[in-house]
């Protein structure tokens, strides 16, 4: 299938669908408490969507039964919400995305609840600057390989940790998941070149120890398999005309986090 090429009205109203998945990360970093449970993260995901006028594209995903994928602790991905309790020191990873026009965004974050351990927050910390380094090296010109290599090489040089194999990012526009798969490990100098108007969303998981995992009896829910505890970060971004990046999920488009990596992003949707 061929990667879809957006021009810059398509990318305008991603940005829109981005804006509301950013709103709702923060939303649900503002809310996160010990004591809340997981579904209620998800009622403040689904209450901004509707305020928002843009629609779930995680509801009824394949089945999928909420808005938000919450995971805790050795959850890494695809987590459901439920009534779970989330309690002091926890690790939760929130996925969740929006739809308007017909355009798709999608973003993840982890967040500590209270005192969190070091190695925690060390893991959290890696895991979204791996992200944003990969990004970064996810320029136009580049090879899709040159992200995932960029993304390994990071993890690496920050200690033990396990880069979960069978899933990665991926192409997304007028579908949540599309071509290309995104590899969060491998060499560079591989697969297609990065060109103006490709929409990717790069998501590095890892966890505190093995990269191997299962999914449980929901038939969602993937855990690590020595019960280390992971970590999922996630931005979608494309390669506006002027040939610079935009974060399509963050809402200052990347600036403060790709200007730190020395890439510059685009002025079209500022």
């Amino acid at each position: 299938m061929a990667i879809q090429i957006k021009n810059l009205d398509q990318i305008k109203v991603m940005r829109r669908a981005g804006i509301v998945v950013a709103e709702i990360h923060q939303l649900i970093r503002d809310a996160i408490k010990p004591g809340m449970t997981t579904s209620a993260l998800d009622a403040i995901a689904a209450s901004h969507i509707k305020r928002s006028g843009a629609t779930s594209n995680f509801l009824n995903y394949h089945g999928y039964p909420a808005t938000i994928c919450v995971s805790v602790n050795d959850e890494i991905v695809h987590g459901i919400p439920g009534d779970r309790i989330m309690n002091d020191g926890d690790v939760v990873s929130i996925d969740c995305g929006a739809i308007i026009e017909g355009w798709h965004g999608d973003a993840a974050l982890s967040v500590g609840i209270g005192s969190v351990d070091p190695a925690d927050q060390k893991l959290m910390d890696t895991c979204e600057e791996s992200m944003w380094v990969g990004i970064a090296a996810g320029k136009s010109g580049a090879k899709l390989s040159d992200i995932g290599y960029a993304i390994e090489q990071y993890v690496n040089s920050q200690g033990k940790y396990g880069i979960l194999q069978e899933y990665g990012g991926h192409g997304i526009g007028t579908e949540m998941h599309q071509e290309p798969h995104v590899l969060n490990f491998g060499k560079a100098g591989n697969g297609p070149e990065i060109i103006v108007g490709m929409a990717l969303a790069i998501e590095p998981m890892i966890t505190r120890g093995t990269a191997k995992t299962k999914v449980l009896s929901d038939d969602w829910t993937v855990v690590s398999t020595d019960r280390s505890r992971g970590a999922h970060f996630e931005h979608s971004y494309v390669i506006c005309p002027d040939g610079k990046p935009f974060v399509l999920t963050a809402l200052d488009g990347g600036k403060r986090e790709l200007n730190r990596q020395g890439i510059e992003i685009s002025d079209l949707l500022r």
